[in-house]
């Protein structure tokens, strides 16, 4: 990871740690929703409801779309993109390092057979 990315990273993960927040998040990355929409669905207040999602924004995780009258929150997809890229690359070093492993096992494996196989 690029160290300027660090804090980025960061504040979307820290965004998506409160709980409530991480629901609100789930809930527009079904459908674009209204503040109004989300709070209906959670035991929050509107108030409340637009404070996570300015965190969110801020943290570049969701975008405010205007469709006519209404206000409609969905997720940025590039801030969705650059997380699921970072936890991918986690993935993919901890895939190679575990191909490494079993590589590594198979060879002793196959050394000890053939120790086994031959007459002494």
């Amino acid at each position: 990871m690029k160290p300027a990315l660090a804090p980025i990273h960061a504040r979307r993960f820290a965004a998506l740690g409160d709980p409530t927040r991480l629901q609100v998040f789930a809930l527009i990355s079904r459908a674009p929703l209204s503040v109004a929409e989300v709070a209906a669905q959670l035991p929050v207040s509107r108030p409340a409801v637009s404070q996570h999602l300015k965190v969110l924004a801020d943290a570049g995780l969701v975008q405010l779309e205007s469709v006519g009258t209404r206000n409609l929150y969905r997720p940025d997809t590039d801030g969705v993109e650059s997380l699921r890229s970072f936890i991918d690359s986690l993935w993919d070093v901890g895939l190679a390092r575990f191909k490494r492993q079993a590589e590594k096992v198979a060879r002793e494996r196959a050394v000890g057979q053939r120790k086994i196989r031959e007459p002494k």
